[in-house]
């Protein structure tokens, strides 16, 4: 019941957290990016060239495009993935179409929100649609499109998903020349992607952060189940004695990432809280479930 229960919440978290980063990625495209004519990368970006060259609603594009990504997705990404998938990309459908109704004039036109400061725009909306991303990729979701494709090259190859978003985008963002015939947009374009992607791979190298556990308890084998079925991290058992009561001991050793650290401190607390833990950070972990060795 308790591992129902935790894999119950954690799935609502995922969704709570995706909605999250999908509305922190609208504000940073619809209110910044749009009305300045700043192309960003993605599925996003397609849309919005198209919409500067046809005047079709970003959202409709969007939502035809991935549509035909998600056909592809499904049997490599598999039906978990692609399922909260299919829903933030439902999701950002509506937030792109609420948000431009909402804030879009009587006569369609969206309001330059600071001023005629074009590079701030492209830094702020930058910035808050790589931390949108993120959000979303930590979650196990996407926001579709290219996300896609660099989550499918992310599964197989050691590549970051920043990288690999950098590269698809390379392409979307020149494209926007033959719609401008201005390099100057062509150079925003860029600017921005590198501002998305930066804030992208640092948000997700920093939940990436891995700790160590060290557990003295009695109940050391409910705790070491309980982990091992509920947060999914192997345990090890160490035989140890204690020196003043000269009696035997076992200690748990765990590795795990540092956002797993809450669920890991909640079980022990629920099992034993009268339990010795240290909790270290680690410079780097490598192996299953952690982060390839890199050897060049």
């Amino acid at each position: 019941m308790k591992k129902l229960e935790l894999n119950l919440w954690q799935e609502i978290k995922d969704y709570l957290f995706i909605m999250l980063g999908l509305l922190c990625y609208t504000v940073g495209f619809t209110l910044f990016l749009l009305p300045y004519e700043i192309t960003t990368g993605g599925v996003g970006g397609i849309s919005a060239l198209i919409f500067y060259a046809t005047g079709l609603k970003v959202q409709y594009s969007y939502l035809a495009i991935n549509t035909l990504f998600l056909i592809f997705a499904i049997k490599i990404l598999g039906f978990k993935f692609c399922l909260k998938t299919i829903v933030a990309i439902a999701a950002l459908t509506l937030l792109l179409g609420g948000a431009q109704a909402l804030i879009s004039d009587e006569n369609g036109n969206l309001p330059h929100i600071v001023g005629d400061q074009a590079f701030m725009a492209a830094v702020i909306g930058g910035c808050l649609e790589g931390i949108g991303v993120a959000i979303v990729f930590l979650n196990n979701g996407s926001t579709g499109g290219t996300d896609i494709i660099a989550a499918i090259i992310n599964k197989y190859k050691d590549i970051t998903l920043g990288r690999v978003l950098m590269f698809c985008d390379i392409v979307i963002v020149s494209s926007c020349y033959f719609v401008f015939h201005d390099w100057e947009k062509v150079v925003f374009g860029f600017f921005t992607l590198i501002v998305m992607n930066v804030m992208l791979d640092y948000v997700m190298n920093s939940s990436r952060q891995s700790v160590q556990f060290l557990i003295f308890s009695n109940k050391h084998d409910e705790i070491a189940e309980a982990i091992s079925s509920n947060v999914s991290r192997g345990v090890t058992v160490l035989y140890g004695e204690g020196w003043y009561s000269k009696e035997p001991k076992k200690i748990l050793v765990i590795m795990a990432r540092r956002n797993e650290s809450i669920n890991i401190f909640r079980i022990i607390n629920q099992i034993d809280p009268h339990a010795f833990v240290s909790q270290s950070n680690v410079v780097g972990v490598y192996g299953e479930g952690f982060d390839r060795i890199k050897v060049k």
